[in-house]
């Protein structure tokens, strides 16, 4: 149990002390209790950030069911992994509220934080509702939904939770969960057929839209982009990016053009050169942008059946220090381009 309370010695600010005021006030878990947590966490971890739209968040949600878990009679609890459910998510609900109140003033367009190809917080893809279900698109797209809506959809469509136990979860009438399912199935539908991309498909993709925006001729890249193709980014407040999004295939192929147009001013903002890399981020093709082995950006390319329909970039530096740790250990190769 040293070893437990050792880790929350690390947990950031404010919430390091009062997590180590609750540990202190709680009975040890048993090295059994500790290792059905564990078991648990990856789930968990993978649930709460298809609510959140945050890895460190998620973290920290999972951590609180932690210490919420040290606190209860654990041999009394009948089915660990519904309850560990329900109290992550009632914790997801409280988050995404307060969220909601805080994205009021945060600077500029909020985007979802990515995950690189390989982040065990992506969680289960065995089908093609679970690898939608973390898309850059639908991650998007749940920022429409309510906290109940989003809770229903992601139990349901990723985690295939029947709506009785949903229903348990959110203290709902199973005739609700349905009702809030197939509402926040509508509110999330495309509109548009996604495809399918393999990993070959997804680094050729990446190739030819990197070569069209860096060719100087626009109509190359209006040619794979769909008629009302959006481009949008997140930098914080921290790193320039345009809060209104361009819309319509020539008006993002004139900015992308811009976007990957060498300059020294570039260069001055993120540090150094930029090396540049075809990925997947989110279960999309990628384009990732290192410099002197951090990631200062990452492109999520939404592909459909009739194009590329969107360019998403997340470059807010506080939302990639985790795909920065995840790019270290990756076995990457060589920048498909250096600016």
């Amino acid at each position: 149990m040293v070893a437990v309370r050792m880790a929350l010695i690390h947990e950031k600010g404010s919430d390091q002390l009062e997590a180590l005021r609750r540990y202190d006030q709680v009975m040890p878990l048993t090295v059994d209790d500790v290792d059905r947590f564990e078991r648990s966490r990856p789930r968990l971890e993978a649930i709460a950030y298809r609510f959140l739209g945050s890895a460190d968040e998620a973290e920290d949600v999972v951590q609180e069911t932690f210490l919420r878990w040290q606190a209860a009679d654990v041999d009394r609890v009948e089915v660990p992994e519904a309850w560990l459910t329900k109290v992550l998510t009632n914790l997801c609900l409280n988050q995404l509220t307060s969220a909601r109140a805080r994205r009021e003033t945060y600077v500029g367009r909020w985007l979802p934080e990515p995950l690189l190809a390989g982040d065990p917080m992506l969680g289960p893809a065995d089908t093609a509702e679970q690898r939608e279900s973390v898309s850059y698109a639908v991650l998007t797209l749940m920022e429409r939904l309510s906290p109940n809506e989003r809770a229903v959809y992601v139990l349901r469509e990723a985690f295939d939770y029947p709506h009785r136990e949903i229903a348990e979860i959110l203290d709902i009438t199973e005739a609700a969960s349905q009702q809030i399912f197939h509402r926040a199935k509508k509110h999330v539908a495309y509109g548009r057929a996604r495809s399918e991309i393999d990993k070959a498909a997804t680094h050729r993709i990446v190739e030819e839209f990197l070569a069209a925006a860096t060719s100087g001729q626009t109509d190359e890249l209006v040619r794979l982009l769909t008629k009302d193709a959006i481009s949008i980014g997140d930098g914080g407040g921290k790193v320039p990016a345009r809060t209104k999004a361009f819309e319509g295939a020539a008006a993002v192929a004139k900015f992308l053009w811009a976007l990957f147009k060498p300059a020294e001013a570039k260069r001055a903002i993120v540090g150094g050169s930029s090396e540049i890399y075809a990925w997947t981020a989110n279960g999309e093709p990628a384009v990732v942008v290192v410099v002197e082995g951090r990631v200062v950006a990452i492109m999520c390319l939404e592909v459909t059946a009739e194009g590329i329909a969107a360019c998403r970039t997340q470059a807010n530096p506080d939302k990639l220090e985790r795909a920065t740790g995840q790019w270290a250990t990756a076995d990457h190769g060589e920048p498909l381009l250096t600016m």
